[in-house]
């Protein structure tokens, strides 16, 4: 199980969002680049990096960050928020992250997420981010009125390396992963399926490994390392235990 710790950037900034909320944010001092570098030092070698401004403007707003955490610490990155076009996945891709995560442009338009697989293979990871059982897009404003599996059944042929499932619901929340919810996602889908949203505690991670489901890949940490509720060591223990 791989444990990836989070990353959304925001004004250059390290940032949390409860349930995607823009109005709802925590700020933290440390940059992008010195979390990365805590993360590193900590052992980690995955990362998850959400640009918000990216998900604001559909532009790679910060992809000289993107481009300095891979270069300077060797971790391998999946970056996603706002990649609307080819070219914005070109950019991450040129800039050395190991998969771009589509969201919102692979649930409006299909076949955008099947031509990025087939033009950039074992890179795309589709971000599937649901509430009630429906797919929500456009930073979580709006609901698609698709249900999660029934969309995932359209595309599992499509190519995609790798799937993130977050209930938004849970997201920034603490109150635990909905790992019903994923479980079923990851018997579904033909590819690998990251955990993500609502971590709490360690006994999260712990939890997560005794599904001992062999399609969830891995789980994504975030507020509850900022908050303090996970400590950096504890989470390395989880990591050293699967070598």
């Amino acid at each position: 199980m791989k444990i990836f710790p989070a990353i959304d950037i925001k004004d250059k900034k390290c940032v949390r969002l409860v349930k995607g909320n823009f109005d709802n944010k925590t700020e933290y001092e440390m940059s992008p680049v010195e979390q990365a570098a805590k993360y590193k030092d900590h052992g980690f070698k995955n990362l998850h990096i959400v640009d918000l401004d990216g998900a604001l403007t559909g532009k790679t707003v910060n992809l000289d960050i993107i481009h300095d955490i891979v270069t300077k610490f060797d971790l391998k990155i999946e970056i996603g928020g706002g990649v609307r076009n080819f070219e914005s996945i070109k950019r991450y891709n040129n800039a050395g992250a190991e998969k771009v995560i589509l969201g919102s442009a692979a649930i409006k338009d299909k076949n955008f997420l099947k031509e990025a697989c087939e033009k950039f293979p074992k890179k795309i990871a589709l971000g599937l981010d649901a509430k009630d059982g429906y797919l929500s897009v456009s930073g979580w404003k709006e609901n698609s009125n698709q249900l999660t599996l029934d969309y995932l059944k359209e595309v599992n042929d499509y190519g995609v390396s790798r799937l993130i499932y977050t209930d938004i619901n849970r997201d920034g929340m603490k109150q635990s992963p909905n790992f019903d919810e994923t479980t079923k996602v990851a018997n579904t889908s033909n590819c690998p399926v990251i955990i993500s949203g609502g971590v709490s505690s360690i006994d999260d991670i712990k939890k997560a490994k005794e599904l001992n489901n062999k399609n969830i890949e891995g789980i994504i940490v975030g507020k509850a390392i900022y908050d303090g509720d996970i400590k950096l060591n504890e989470l390395v223990k989880e990591l050293d235990a699967q070598k």
